[in-house]
């Protein structure tokens, strides 16, 4: 059994899609990044490369090449669950977080379980999704940002 953490953080910004989970959400704000900025797929990718002592999602998806310019990051967990699965490993279960003050994600939470454990092909009961508020401070509580952490359980 191997363990790993991610973590990510994207600033909000007007005119961007807000996508979390790989579940687009009506916001007034999306979250600023090269791909489309998933910082919960994001934290999970890393928690998973980093289970499997593969480095972290910048070795494997640069924010400089162009390919992965405004890509889904489903297409990222994709290409990292085939990356563990080429090196024998199998995930178990993830437990991941995600802070924000805005918007709610309590009805998104479902849709996400279900499209992430479809990515990962695992089945929905190893995929949890929490979300919780900053209580107003630092830059997720000033609502200038998303956060997402994310542990990750393989063997």
């Amino acid at each position: 059994m191997r363990v790993g953490i991610g973590y990510d953080i994207h600033r909000l910004v007007i005119g961007r899609s807000l996508v979390l989970g790989g579940v687009p959400i009506a916001f007034e704000k999306g979250l600023l990044g090269h791909s489309d900025a998933d910082v919960l797929v994001h934290a999970i990718c890393d928690a998973l490369l980093g289970a499997a002592g593969l480095g972290d999602i910048g070795t494997y998806f640069p924010d400089s090449d162009p390919q992965y310019k405004d890509i889904s990051s489903l297409k990222l967990l994709s290409e990292t669950c085939r990356l563990l699965t080429d090196k024998g490993f199998r995930i178990v279960n993830l437990d991941a977080t995600v802070f924000a003050e805005a918007p709610g994600l309590a009805p998104h939470r479902q849709d996400m379980q279900t499209i992430l454990a479809e990515t990962m092909n695992i089945g929905p009961s190893a995929v949890n999704i929490k979300a919780t508020t900053t209580e107003g401070l630092g830059v997720i509580g000033k609502g200038e940002g998303i956060g997402a952490m994310c542990i990750a359980l393989i063997d």
